[in-house]
């Protein structure tokens, strides 16, 4: 399927700069303190892979399952795995230290894939809307 033929996907890592960018065409989104993600399903089974290419699922279940729950035969979805404080802020020492439970979440930055078809190449607001469950 599409993860077999395109394994070497990589995130779109942040990168720093003095001030945002301005103008049309420029999407501006919050720099979460956690742990980039590849959320992949392929079937009943699902990933989340680590830019560092770990396999963490075991360490985010509520994430996995709720990729699972998904209505779709397979996904891939870029996001970032956080756990926040009691001000519903990102802590990244808290997702560190995470182990194993339901305090993890997922905030989805693009779909790269559903059903096996490729939506790189489709705009990204569209990609969006789809993560929105608009599209």
């Amino acid at each position: 399927m599409f993860w077999r033929t395109c394994p070497s996907i990589e995130p779109c890592l942040p990168r720093p700069a003095k001030e945002p960018p301005l103008g049309p065409g420029w999407i501006h989104e919050i720099k979460h303190d956690g742990f980039r993600i590849m959320a992949r399903r392929d079937g009943s089974r699902v990933r989340l892979i680590s830019r560092n290419r770990h396999d963490l699922t075991y360490r985010f279940p509520s994430v996995a399952a709720a990729i699972a729950a998904l209505p779709v035969r397979s996904c891939l979805v870029d996001g970032e795995a956080i756990v926040c404080n009691g001000d519903g802020l990102a802590v990244f020492q808290f997702v560190r230290n995470y182990r194993r439970g339901n305090a993890a979440a997922l905030c989805a930055f693009d779909v790269i894939e559903i059903n096996g078809q490729d939506l790189r190449r489709q705009p990204i607001e569209d990609r969006k809307l789809l993560l929105e469950g608009t599209a």
